[in-house]
């Protein structure tokens, strides 16, 4: 059985979402940052980043969204997560290329706005940077709602292990300074995969 460590409203929720779609037999454990749970030496053993998400399997631990998600979609090939069946793999790659931007640029962007310290300690630096997140993660939503969501899905008309990762962060949109009312396809993305059973699912158990 998989083994998925979380912790309430953080990018863990996109493996969650991947896993309730795929029909996965999975454990979910919460990590509680609320007690610094994440750098206690029993999840340091786990994830020596000291972040969620980790998800343990019979073959090792993963660690790092884009790694897990594309192990969702290649482990349950049948709940078709990702376009595995392309001779080429450049379906597959694109799917990668999408989730590298939200993991890699998108994320780290929304990381400025109440992890500053994790790059400076100068005070003056930190507000800057906090006071920068409107404008770089709008930018990146910007660029997402303009040439990289293709509709009705990120990829077009397949739903892919994109989907969950998107929402998941596009959750945290208004908390950064962002307006969703200047984003309409990434709206009706979020409202559309908030009302899909796994995403309802993943949540409740996040929350409960």
């Amino acid at each position: 059985m998989l083994k998925l460590y979380y912790a309430r409203n953080t990018c863990a929720l996109a493996s969650h979402i991947a896993l309730e779609q795929a029909g996965a037999d999975y454990e979910a454990v919460r990590v509680d940052f609320a007690t610094n749970a994440q750098r206690s030496p029993e999840y340091l053993k786990i994830n020596p980043k000291g972040r969620v998400p980790s998800l343990v399997t019979d073959r090792g631990i993963l660690t790092e969204t884009p790694a897990m998600l594309a192990f969702v979609a290649q482990s349950y090939p049948e709940a078709g997560l990702a376009p595995l069946d392309d001779a080429f793999a450049f379906a597959f790659a694109q799917v990668q290329a999408f989730n590298s931007y939200l993991c890699s640029t998108v994320h780290v962007a929304h990381a400025h706005r109440m992890r500053g310290t994790r790059w400076v300690d100068d005070e003056a630096a930190i507000a800057a940077m906090k006071k920068k997140v409107p404008q770089s993660v709008g930018a990146c939503y910007d660029l997402i709602e303009r040439k990289m969501l293709k509709q009705p899905w990120v990829m077009g008309g397949d739903y892919t292990i994109c989907d969950p990762y998107l929402f998941t962060l596009a959750q945290w949109m208004e908390a950064d300074g962002v307006d969703p009312a200047r984003l309409p396809k990434l709206s009706d993305h979020r409202r559309r995969m908030s009302e899909r059973a796994a995403v309802r699912k993943a949540i409740a158990r996040e929350l409960a």
